[in-house]
C-alpha cells in the first residue's frame, strides 16, 4: 500500500498543524478523515444534481433517483447483501435504536431475555435498557473473559428459549477485541433467538460479509469509514424487516392513508425512510466505500494490524504505560499512564501534536471492570504511518505526572 499517496488523497491530512507540530491524527475510532473523492461526490450533488429524491417526475429527479439506489446497492455489495435488506440511517445508533424499538417493542414478551455485555457502547445498550423495562423483559450480561474478550463458555452456559436477542459489537470501541459472531449467531439461532450487531468499529476495518456471518442486523455510520456525518445504514434480514414497524412515519414511507387511520406502508426498505433523506451523505457514503474498495478492505486491515503491534510492542517496553489490551488485533490501543488522569495525559499528547480520545468513550459500564474512571484511547486507520507510531512511542515515553501538568503552567 503506498501510504505517502493515499494521504495525498486526504486534505486533512496536507500540512495540518496542532499545537505547532505536525498533526498526528489518532482518534479514527471517533470519526475519520474524508477523501477528495468524497468532498467532490457531495458536491457535485449540489453543484449538479440538486433535487429530491423519489419525488419528482422529470429528468433530474430521475438522475438522482438512480444514484441514491446505485448508493443502496453499493451499500448491499460491500456487505454482501440485497438492496432491498439495507435501510438508509442517520448512523450505527439509529439503526440499533430501529431494531431495538421496531423489532424488541413488537415481538418481546414478559420474562424473555435479550443478552449483551458490559464492554458494549451505550447505543447497543441503552435501547434494550428501555425496551426491555417496556415490555418487562430482562437484560443480562455475558461475562467477559480476563482479556476482554466474549467468554464463550459462559454464554453457552445461560442460553436457553428465553434468549430472545443477543446484541453485541463485533468490534469493542474501548478494547478493540473482535468476537466470535459467526459463532454466536449459530448458537444465537439454535435457540431461536436473533443476533443484532454493532459494526461501528468492524465495517470500517476489514471484510464484512453479513451471508457468513448469518446475522440478523448489522449496523454502521459512514463517517467512521472515510464518510460524511449523519449518514449510515442497517442491514437487516429481509423477513424481519418486513415484519417490523418503522421508528419514524411521514411521507415516502407509506404507500397510501386515509382519515380512518388506515395506513398501507411500503416494503422494506423504504417504509423506514420517512422525509426527505440525507442524498448528500448517502452519495458520499457510496464514494468512501468505492475508495476503500480501490484500497482493499484486506489491505486496509493488514496494514492496522502492523501498526497496531508495532506500537503494543513499543508500549509494552515502558513500565509508566497501562495497556489494557495488548492481544488485541485490531486499529485501538486502550492505556493510561501511571498516576496521570486521563483527560490530563490526553492534554499532554494535544500539546505534543496528537490528537487521541479520553474518557469513558461511551461505553460506562466498562469502567468497573478495567478498574479506572477513564482511559486514553489512540486508534488507527490505514493512512497512519510508521514515522507517525514512532512520534506516539516517543511522546509516550516522555509521558509522566510533571511533564503533563507542565502543560498546564
Amino acid at each position: 500500500m503506498d501510504i505517502q499517496r493515499i494521504r495525498s488523497d486526504f486534505p486533512m491530512l496536507n500540512g495540518k498543524t496542532m499545537q505547532s507540530h505536525p498533526l498526528i491524527y489518532l482518534d479514527n475510532a471517533a470519526t475519520t478523515f474524508k477523501p477528495y473523492c468524497v468532498l467532490d461526490a457531495i458536491a457535485q450533488y449540489y453543484t449538479d444534481m440538486t433535487s429530491n429524491a423519489h419525488r419528482g417526475d422529470y429528468d433530474l429527479s430521475y438522475q438522482v433517483d438512480h444514484a441514491f439506489e446505485g448508493a443502496r446497492a453499493r451499500v448491499a455489495s460491500f456487505l454482501h447483501a440485497q438492496p432491498k435488506e439495507i435501510v438508509f440511517t442517520s448512523g450505527a445508533s439509529e439503526g440499533l435504536n430501529l431494531v431495538a424499538q421496531g423489532y424488541g417493542s413488537m415481538f418481546l414478551q414478559a420474562g424473555d431475555i435479550v443478552l449483551t455485555s458490559e464492554s458494549e457502547h451505550a447505543s447497543c445498550v441503552l435501547p434494550w435498557m428501555k425496551v426491555c423495562e417496556e415490555r418487562r423483559a430482562q437484560l443480562q450480561f455475558i461475562r467477559l473473559r480476563e482479556d476482554g474478550c466474549i467468554d464463550m463458555e459462559h454464554l453457552r452456559s445461560i442460553m436457553s428459549e428465553r434468549v430472545k436477542v443477543i446484541t453485541l459489537a463485533m468490534i469493542s470501541n474501548v478494547l478493540g477485541y473482535e468476537a466470535p459472531i459467526a459463532e454466536i449467531c449459530a448458537l444465537a439461532h439454535a435457540y431461536g433467538a436473533i443476533v443484532v450487531v454493532d459494526g461501528a468499529q468492524s465495517v470500517p476495518h476489514m471484510p464484512i460479509d453479513v451471508q457468513a456471518l448469518d446475522c440478523d442486523f448489522l449496523s454502521f455510520s459512514a463517517h467512521k469509514l472515510c464518510g460524511p456525518t449523519g449518514i449510515g445504514a442497517l442491514y437487516g434480514k429481509y423477513a424481519l424487516l418486513d415484519a417490523m414497524m418503522p421508528l419514524h412515519w411521514g411521507g415516502g414511507s407509506n404507500a397510501r392513508y386515509d382519515m380512518c387511520g388506515n395506513i398501507l406502508l411500503k416494503d422494506p426498505p423504504f417504509k423506514f425512510e420517512s422525509g426527505t433523506p440525507n442524498i448528500e451523505g448517502v452519495l458520499g457514503m457510496k464514494a468512501a466505500i468505492d475508495y476503500l474498495e480501490t484500497i482493499g478492505m484486506d489491505e486496509i486491515h493488514a496494514h492496522e494490524q502492523m501498526l497496531h503491534r508495532y506500537i503494543i510492542d513499543g508500549l509494552m517496553q515502558m513500565d509508566h504505560i497501562i495497556v489494557y489490551n495488548a492481544d488485541c488485533e485490531g486499529a485501538i490501543i486502550t492505556f493510561n499512564v501511571k498516576d496521570v488522569f486521563a483527560q490530563d495525559a490526553a492534554t499532554y499528547f494535544n500539546a505534543n501534536g496528537i490528537a487521541v480520545r479520553s474518557g469513558q468513550h461511551c461505553a460506562k459500564l466498562l469502567l468497573d471492570y478495567l478498574d479506572t474512571s477513564a482511559t486514553v484511547r489512540a486508534s488507527l486507520y490505514f493512512y497512519n504511518t510508521i514515522e507517525e507510531a514512532d512520534r506516539f512511542l516517543a511522546v509516550c515515553a516522555n509521558a509522566n505526572m510533571q511533564s503533563c501538568l507542565d502543560v498546564y503552567f
